[in-house]
């Protein structure tokens, strides 16, 4: 292993058994093959795992979706490359001239591949037990940084927060049809923000539960809207 390599290794606290493992999974496609798109795909399998069995035993009253939030604020790029960038992974990345030229080494999404692949590189080297501690050790001050709190809000509230923090309008919530009896009434509403070329419908056996629904598909939108840009 060389010297650059010997100190990423520190820096994650893990010693490959066999080096060629790092250094594949630091080496970027533009660099040609032997590169860390399949140690990436592995990695990143067993990185959603191990954060998902976190999550579950760390909240145990938290609903599927909650849950699922939960996981997503922790596996998405941004995330990740952060966590790349504590290691400096970038120091080490194996890029072609133009990723290099270009910056490739600070770019969140060649960081967040890397750092997958390096623990698709742990799984193979030294299996999956080896792995989960290297994951839950990496992640250990996001993860006690998580607000259950926050999480668990209704959709309403945590809409109304996402917009306020954007500087954007509140929604509006507007029924746009009620069928049923008095005792089995089903509920459509629809929810619009000034500002915000969509809208979002919910459902449910109740006015409240119907918008809490529409918030939720709202959110859900404007969230996956900003993870694109």
């Amino acid at each position: 292993m060389s010297r650059s390599l010997d100190g990423l290794s520190r820096s994650l606290g893990y010693r490959f058994q066999d080096p060629g493992l790092l250094q594949a999974a630091v080496t970027h496609r533009s660099a040609g093959s032997g590169n860390n798109e399949r140690l990436e795909f592995l990695g990143d399998a067993v990185l959603g795992y191990v954060i998902a069995e976190r999550l579950y035993k760390l909240f145990p009253e938290a609903s599927e979706g909650q849950l699922s939030r939960l996981r997503a604020s922790l596996v998405k790029k941004e995330t990740l490359a952060g966590i790349a960038r504590e290691l400096k992974v970038g120091d080490y990345l194996k890029l072609g001239s133009g990723e290099l030229k270009s910056g490739g080494f600070r770019r969140d999404s060649i960081l967040a591949d890397a750092l997958e692949a390096i623990l698709g590189g742990i799984v193979l080297d030294s299996g999956f037990e080896a792995c989960r501690s290297s994951i839950l050790t990496l992640f250990a001050n996001r993860v006690g940084r998580l607000s259950a709190g926050d999480e668990l809000k209704d959709p309403k509230t945590r809409l109304q927060e996402y917009l306020q923090s954007r500087k954007l309008e509140l929604p509006g919530y507007e029924v746009t049809e009620m069928t049923g009896q008095t005792h089995n009434q089903h509920f459509v509403v629809e929810c619009c923000v000034k500002g915000v070329q969509q809208s979002a419908r919910g459902e449910g056996s109740s006015r409240r539960r119907a918008e809490q629904a529409a918030a939720e598909n709202m959110l859900a939108q404007l969230e996956a809207d900003t993870g694109n840009e």
